[in-house]
């Protein structure tokens, strides 16, 4: 092997080896953050099938999913749901002026200051948790068996809010410092923690398990993993309490409109929620629609955003506005042409994924009902995913504000829509009002940032996007295609296939040979179209 063939092989892998001393570049901690992706989402996918197959379509799940609302409202409103966001400007200003001291005592300002007043909400959240639950699961309140289930699982998982908030605080360091290893093996544990807390407890706890196992999850990953990394970068964490102090000051003014302000993003799991409620195993079915959405969107959505956002922030501040928008434009582009094709794989073999799920109390009929969700979620992978690069591009400009009163405006009148669709379609109305309020959304942060002369929409690459689309068609047709095509000949030549395996044999197989059919018609017709995608992704680069 030559050593430039060595070379390019051996660099990438050695760049996403755990060190406090090795920092990333934008590409290889999106790199690293999306294998840590693609691990969570498999283990995420055991974690759903496992729910699936021991507590089917039914109360028990409802409850389980409905009782992270009220914990996700608590951090949203008091730390504006992403602490990391404006605390990584903070710091980061203190590490372009090598002042190491003032970035440690900010952080231990924050952290100290804001988990006395989340330790607080916990409490208070622990007492009107049963009136939280009857008021915003609209099916809860005719239903006593959901909404006092719901309430204890609910009372579990709150405190989780706090452990992750201080992880938050200690990977804001180490994204500071580019160093992304912790921040990807926080989301394995979770998941692992609750498939063993299901796997160990169900027979004596039941449904008690899965809370008990986030609880282990989020302690272990996100508080005592992230705060291994941050002391190991050498952080003095001095606690102070300091609602005067200038940098808490600083964190709160940045911070403000993330807490009054409402997301779609965030708010849109409360609408499915209250509206899918009134029907007994609603939630289940189009909160697994979702969380089949979220494996596949969270490799390549949230963990660009992640690795992108201290770089962002540092041209920024460097005054380096050309390249700042170049590099939002660059970074939007790329992500909406993978997403568009993504989607195109996800549509097309839906019908065998969703087939995997099927055993236990989740029955074909619950799966049937699931696919078409997910089929309509999936319509909009590449928005959803674009959207976060926008929204941290204006955080990476210090701008919280712009954003908060938008998304605020957009969920104020998404309310009528979601309500309409549902009572006119029900679960599908609820689907498809989910796409059209984050289409308005995603749209409404690019012609802000334009307007604003942060990010031109002229840094699209408005070409490249049109041969992805194109591509995206052309694999979405030929992955379908052949998946029916192998579906068909399984069929007439293994007969007894799906009798001895349950389907999920002929449907691995189906899903690999739809797969392989999807990704040689891609790249076909991406060469084809001379498409950059390609050699881009190739060469891994940074944004």
């Amino acid at each position: 092997m030559s050593n430039l063939t060595s070379s390019m092989i051996t660099r990438p892998i050695s760049n996403l080896a755990p060190s406090t001393r090795k920092t990333h570049t934008a590409g290889s901690a999106a790199i690293l953050l999306m294998l840590s992706s693609i691990g969570s989402g498999l283990l995420a996918l055991v974690r759903i099938k496992y729910v699936n197959f021991l507590f089917g379509a039914g109360a028990a799940q409802d409850a389980y999913r409905a009782a992270f609302k009220l914990p996700d409202l608590l951090s949203y409103f008091l730390t504006g749901g992403a602490v990391a966001i404006s605390l990584i400007t903070i710091l980061n200003r203190y590490r372009e002026r090598g002042d190491e001291e003032g970035a440690d005592r900010a952080l231990s300002v924050v952290l100290t200051t804001m988990s006395v007043v989340l330790a607080a909400g916990v409490l208070v959240s622990e007492v009107i948790a049963p009136w939280y639950v009857w008021l915003a699961n609209a099916g809860f309140r005719t239903d006593p068996l959901r909404a006092h289930l719901c309430t204890s699982l609910t009372r579990i998982i709150l405190p989780a809010q706090l452990f992750f908030f201080i992880g938050s605080c200690m990977s804001s360091r180490l994204q500071v410092r580019k160093i992304f290893i912790y921040q990807a093996g926080a989301p394995l544990i979770y998941n692992a923690g609750i498939i063993l807390g299901a796997v160990l407890l169900h027979r004596r706890m039941g449904v008690y398990s899965l809370a008990v196992g986030v609880l282990a999850g989020v302690l272990c990953g996100s508080l005592l993993l992230n705060s291994v990394g941050a002391f190991r970068t050498g952080l003095r964490l001095r606690p102070v309490v300091g609602f005067r102090d200038p940098a808490f000051l600083e964190w709160f003014r940045l911070t403000l409109p993330l807490m009054i302000g409402v997301s779609l993003v965030m708010f849109d799991g409360f609408f499915l929620n209250y509206f899918a409620s009134i029907a007994k195993g609603g939630i289940t079915l189009i909160g697994n629609a979702k969380d089949l959405f979220n494996a596949p969107f969270n490799v390549i959505g949230p963990a660009a955003g992640a690795a992108s956002l201290p770089f962002f922030t540092s041209l920024f501040q460097q005054k380096r506005a050309h390249d700042f928008s170049a590099s939002v434009g660059r970074s939007v582009s790329r992500l909406f042409a993978v997403g568009m094709l993504v989607s195109a794989w996800m549509i097309a073999l839906a019908p065998w994924l969703l087939n995997l799920f099927k055993g236990g109390k989740f029955n074909r009929a619950d799966v049937l009902s699931v696919t078409s969700l997910f089929q309509i979620f999936s319509i909009t992978l590449a928005i959803w995913a674009v959207q976060g690069i926008y929204a941290r591009a204006f955080y990476a400009a210090s701008d919280t504000t712009t954003p908060a009163i938008t998304g605020t405006l957009i969920t104020i009148l998404s309310i009528p829509m979601y309500w309409a669709l549902f009572h006119a379609f029900g679960l599908t109305g609820l689907a498809i009002a989910s796409d059209i309020g984050m289409l308005v959304q995603t749209a409404s942060l690019a012609i802000l940032l334009h307007r604003k002369r942060l990010v031109s929409l002229l840094h699209l690459e408005f070409a490249e996007l049109g041969r992805a689309l194109a591509a995206a068609l052309i694999a979405f047709a030929a992955g379908y295609a052949g998946a029916r095509a192998l579906a068909g000949a399984l069929a007439h030549d293994l007969p007894g296939l799906a009798t001895r395996f349950g389907g999920h044999l002929e449907a691995l197989l189906i899903i690999t040979g739809g797969s392989l059919v999807w990704a040689l018609a891609a790249i076909l017709a991406l060469l084809a179209l001379r498409s950059k995608l390609p050699a881009q992704v190739l060469r891994l680069r940074p944004v």
